[in-house]
């Protein structure tokens, strides 16, 4: 492997045998369920008998999580890997961090990997946030030396001073994964593997840990980097993969990559979400199609809270075909026609019309909150096509425009000699709308 290439990985495979229960009767008697029993346990020491894998239920399939997976990462590169859920990106990096072990090809791997896979990964719940730091550090392969010098500066980053001799059990969520990125993008690995678990944290700690890992990268080492955020992955990120059910299906810049993804999302108008019975959480969230054709914006997020929300806030950010944010709404600075000061659930709505937008694919997510707080979003959770009845045809590639048809109007001045070349009197030289 030449020096220059970290990470090689060809034809990658990863299978799994998954069990299938039988269609359940509606009532079932004793007698069948010792017989099911006794059938199970025959069926299961057969195959210890042959060394094949033991699965409960009454029928098997195999189902491969990748397969026929190759590419190359280079000496300092940060690749975003994209991709819907269940297209096998966490199975790709539980292989590259040495979690699992894959069915069929193989991965070389040319320095020391860190990994941020899921929140508390390595992190014993009885032991205080420092003891963890310690032992998270030797997981990662550290000396105790290079743990302590560097100790100060996971603590400052993680901002948790005030808890850092509190078990880690009474931890949040969100302080749980600011203390394992801490450790980990602080122990200088060659390698940095990062899952979908910043999404965990709050805006200014997604923010610095995008920070962080730019300056890792300019430090000359790796980072892979998963992400259903794509804004992240297209300012981050040098190049991207896309995986779809196992398989990569295409690579290159970010911004091709990312489009590629988006064209997988079906354009729809309404999203449902299962409701969450310990936070407020979004439920639905719909588009108006006679609206976007109108060339105006209409969507809706339905809610429910389990306390009163004082007052509801709904907020709408629209992403170009790059993933990028090009506008965004919420009642805190854009004016609300409601009068509702607290609630539990109902249902936010928010218009604007002739939106500047040119005609191209956009994604939608949705945020809720209240006056204070933020407490569910989600992302990417609606794609739709804008192209409005009254388009204007005769305009330059979307390329050369960008997202934003803000309209505009020009006017022409003749130079006047007498004033030396100014504009004509009463006429201003241009007028933009």
């Amino acid at each position: 492997m030449s020096e220059d290439v970290v990470i090689r990985v060809e034809k990658l495979g990863k299978k799994y045998v998954i069990g299938h229960e039988s269609e359940r009767e509606r009532y079932v008697a004793l007698r069948d369920v010792l017989t099911r029993t006794a059938r199970r346990f025959a069926r299961s020491a057969m195959d210890i008998a042959r060394g094949k894998p033991i699965v409960q239920g009454d029928t098997t399939e195999e189902f491969w999580a990748l397969k026929d997976v190759s590419f190359e990462v280079k000496r300092g590169e940060v690749v975003g890997i994209i991709g819907r859920n269940g297209a096998g990106k966490s199975t790709l990096l539980k292989i590259l961090s040495r979690i699992t072990e894959p069915s069929e090809g193989r991965v070389c791997i040319n320095g020391r990997v860190a990994s941020l896979l899921e929140v508390g990964t390595g992190f014993h719940p009885e032991l205080t946030g420092r003891e963890n730091i310690y032992l998270n550090g030797a997981i990662l392969g550290m000396t105790r030396a290079e743990i302590k010098r560097k100790f100060n500066e996971i603590v400052t980053f993680a901002d948790i001073e005030n808890f850092l001799d509190t078990p880690v059990k009474r931890y949040s969520s969100g302080m749980y994964v600011r203390l394992a990125f801490a450790v980990a993008s602080h122990l200088e690995p060659e390698i940095l593997v990062v899952d979908e678990v910043l999404a965990v944290g709050d805006a200014e700690f997604q923010k610095k840990c995008l920070g962080k890992m730019s300056e890792v990268a300019r430090g000359g080492r790796t980072v892979l980097f998963v992400s259903h955020n794509m804004g992240s992955i297209a300012s981050l990120c040098e190049s991207s993969i896309l995986l779809q059910k196992g398989r990569i299906t295409a690579t290159g810049v970010p911004d091709r990559v990312i489009s590629s993804y988006l064209s997988l999302t079906p354009y729809s108008t309404r999203a449902e979400f299962a409701p969450r019975s310990d936070k407020p959480s979004i439920t639905s969230v719909s588009l108006d199609k006679a609206a976007l054709e109108r060339g105006d914006f209409s969507a809706s997020i339905r809610f429910v809270s389990p306390f009163p929300l004082r007052p509801p806030i709904g907020g709408f950010v629209v992403l170009g075909p790059t993933g990028i944010p090009i506008w965004g709404t919420n009642a805190k600075f854009h004016n609300s026609n409601g009068s509702i000061s607290s609630a539990m659930e109902g249902t936010l709505v928010c218009r604007a019309s002739s939106i500047p937008l040119a005609s191209s694919t956009y994604t939608l997510s949705a945020f809720l909150g209240d006056w204070h707080q933020h407490f569910d979003e989600k992302i990417n959770a609606l794609s739709f096509d804008f192209k409005p009845d009254a388009n204007v045809t005769l305009r330059p590639p979307l390329g050369a425009i960008g997202f934003l048809d803000w309209p505009a109007w020009w006017n022409f001045d003749v130079p006047n000699e007498e004033d030396g070349g100014g504009a004509v009197s009463g006429c201003p030289t241009m007028a933009v709308d």
